[in-house]
C-alpha cells in the first residue's frame, strides 16, 4: 500500500519532511520518494499507513493539501474514507465505488478537483489525473483532502481515538 502526501501550493514537500530531524524521525524505517503528484511512501497496511499519517499531522496540516490511500492499482481514498474504512468497519470497499473525484495535477500541485457521476465510468486519462474514493459528505461539500484535526478522523470519533491512544 502506498501513501500519497500532496503537496500545498509552492512548498517542496519532500525537502521539507526530510530537512526536520522529527519527520525524518518518523520516516525513519521508510523510503519516501518524490513523484510528480507528491511524496510517496509505500507501507504495509493500512493501518500503518494512517499512523504513520497521524505521526506526521503537524507536517500535514502546514505543508500538505492532503493525504491519499491507494486502495488498488492507480485509485486512492480520501484520509476521511480510509479512517472510516479501518476504524469504523461500517464501510467494505469493492470493485466499484459511488462517491469519486478526479484530481488533476500540474508541476506537482493539484488545480482542479472533479466530480465523477455515479455510475460513471469515467476514468484517469494519464499520470497528471488521480482517482480519488472518497466519502459521501466529502463528494457533495467538496473534498479538501486534507487530513485535519478530528474532521478527518471522523469527527468526535477521532479525539476519543487520540485520548485511547
Amino acid at each position: 500500500m502506498n501513501i500519497l502526501f500532496l503537496p500545498k501550493e509552492g512548498v517542496a514537500l519532500y525537502r521539507e519532511l526530510l530537512a526536520s530531524e522529527t519527520s525524518r524521525d518518523a520516516l525513519r524505517f521508510y523510503r519516501p520518494r518524490e513523484t510528480p503528484c507528491g511524496v510517496e511512501i509505500t507501507v504495509a497496511t493500512l493501518g500503518g499507513a494512517l499512523a504513520l499519517a497521524s505521526d506526521l499531522r503537524w507536517y500535514v496540516r502546514r505543508y500538505m493539501r492532503g493525504v491519499l490511500f491507494e486502495i488498488a492499482p492507480g485509485v486512492y481514498s480520501s484520509h476521511r474514507l480510509a479512517w472510516e474504512v479501518y476504524y469504523g468497519r461500517e464501510i467494505s470497499l469493492s470493485d466499484s465505488w459511488d462517491f469519486r473525484l478526479i484530481y488533476r495535477v500540474r508541476d506537482g500541485f493539484v488545480i482542479r478537483e472533479e466530480q465523477i457521476l455515479p455510475g460513471s465510468e469515467r476514468r484517469c486519462t494519464g499520470p497528471a489525473e488521480i482517482e480519488v474514493w472518497c466519502t459521501e459528505d466529502e463528494y457533495h461539500g467538496g473534498s479538501s483532502a486534507v487530513a485535519g484535526e478530528e474532521d478527518a478522523m471522523g469527527g468526535e470519533d477521532a479525539a476519543d481515538y487520540e485520548r485511547e491512544s
